[in-house]
């Protein structure tokens, strides 16, 4: 069994009867709560044009948890690349790794966070060439050695401010082609199997295979994101999982900005092809128990060949939620984990 390390990604959902400024203030309670319990990093999601999650800013969040937290890593799952000019992201980041050292993460990512008006909108000049992306991060890791950039000349642009550490580089994948990306340039993977449940296991081999170290990283890192719930109560698992299966299948039907209590949806009927959906998606999420839950998360790591699960959790209320990764905390002994890691 795999000494396994969980993760939180925080994609700010607005509940039903709630809204953003008291997701936001959510946020920043369970990020004091996820330090206290020893989970290993935080990551705040980039999505944009939605009325149902909090935030498109990552970074400003990154800021401010950092100073209501000790030790727990705080990043980005992910800083959605097309969206913005490299060099302010590498500034960005470098004065959020000044004023935390060594627990910032920059995870990145090339889909658009949302829809392609939006994405134009963020960034008039994106013309979702992929090979943009591929330069972005080229530039980005010169931006971060203080190395010329390719294609400028003698002019030696410095992203400031100047220091000694760096943040933690994370490629974001759902597909796998990224991982070829991450593999080259020698950062870390993470899989986002909540997004696309099947490809996982080949895109971490690969990876793993074509690993080249860098000046950040000397080995392999890795990591599969997931929905999770977890509860001692079954009515509660229930609903959650009910809650899930319709949210997503509603997004397959193209209803991203609706917002549904279980009591909403407690009656829906599903036909065979829908419910082929249902279980489809089912596989990008763990529901249950804590003694359920550990025997999932553990199959999980060991399927993927993986030692992190970063996970997002929904839920009907804030008490849920929070109780959710407590329980998760308590049946993997986070703390106690953190304690032998420090050591």
């Amino acid at each position: 069994m795999k000494n396994i390390k969980l993760s939180i990604l925080d994609q700010t959902p607005i509940r039903k009867g709630s809204n953003a400024q008291e997701s936001l203030q959510e946020t920043i309670e369970l990020a004091k709560l996820a330090d206290e319990l020893g989970y290993t990093r935080y990551w705040l999601s980039e999505h944009h044009n939605s009325k149902t999650l909090a935030t498109g800013s990552p970074e400003i969040m990154i800021a401010r948890l950092g100073a209501e937290t000790k030790r727990i890593k705080l990043g980005s799952g992910g800083m959605m690349m097309p969206n913005h000019s490299t060099l302010r992201v590498a500034e960005n980041f470098r004065v959020l790794e000044a004023l935390y050292p060594g627990r910032v993460d920059l995870g990145m990512g090339r889909a658009p966070g949302g829809d392609r008006l939006t994405a134009h909108l963020l960034n008039p000049s994106n013309d979702f060439n992929p090979q943009n992306y591929i330069q972005q991060l080229r530039d980005l890791k010169s931006l971060l050695n203080d190395e010329p950039l390719e294609g400028i000349g003698e002019s030696n642009v410095k992203a400031i401010p100047i220091i000694e550490t760096a943040p933690n580089l994370w490629i974001l994948t759902s597909s796998g082609e990224s991982a070829l990306l991450a593999a080259h340039f020698g950062m870390s993977l993470s899989f986002a199997q909540f997004i696309n449940p099947v490809g996982a296991a080949a895109a971490i081999k690969n990876y793993k295979e074509k690993f080249k170290p860098s000046n950040e990283l000397s080995q392999p890192q890795t990591s599969v994101g997931i929905f999770a719930f977890c509860s001692d109560d079954e009515e509660k698992v229930k609903r959650a999982q009910a809650l899930m299966d319709y949210r997503l299948l509603s997004f397959e039907r193209g209803q991203f900005n609706s917002i549904y209590s279980y009591d909403d949806i407690k009656d829906e009927e599903y036909d065979a092809q829908e419910w082929q959906r249902v279980l489809h998606n089912r596989q990008r999420m763990a529901v249950g128990n804590p003694v359920e839950m550990v025997e999932k998360l553990n199959q999980i790591a060991q399927d993927f060949d993986t030692e992190e699960i970063l996970m997002s959790t929904f839920t009907e209320t804030k008490e849920d939620r929070f109780n959710s990764y407590r329980l998760l905390a308590e049946a993997f002994n986070l703390n106690k984990n953190e304690l032998e890691l420090a050591y």
